[in-house]
């Protein structure tokens, strides 16, 4: 949906794939270190098309409000955020949550 539609997009959890799938446990077999070589980046790509629903064009403007505190507390949390384009971060307490995406979208 481009336009102001879809202005807000939240993810309650990183998008990781389940260990126990038999897919993909097959698949983390032929990797060194699976979780860094192939979990780690298989979910950064879902968390990108996340983003991919909010932000369709180039004047598009959203606020994505990432819950997963994973992002913040793990060495593979940078990662996420360095695989957007430029993003304003700011982290801050769910009370000032909707003052600060509104102001957000207003400026």
């Amino acid at each position: 949906m481009p336009g102001e539609a879809l202005s807000c997009l939240a993810i309650a959890r990183l998008p990781f794939s389940v260990p126990s799938d038999p897919i993909f446990a097959a698949r983390s077999e032929t990797f060194e270190q699976p979780f860094f070589e192939y979990a780690v980046p298989g979910t950064i790509l879902r968390f990108l098309q996340g983003f991919g629903r909010l932000i369709r064009t180039r004047t598009d403007r959203g606020v994505v409000v990432v819950f997963d505190k994973r992002l913040l507390t793990k060495s593979y949390g940078p990662l996420f955020i360095e695989s957007l384009p430029d993003p304003m971060v700011r982290r801050g307490s769910l009370a000032v949550l909707p003052r600060a995406a509104a102001e957000w979208l207003s400026d």
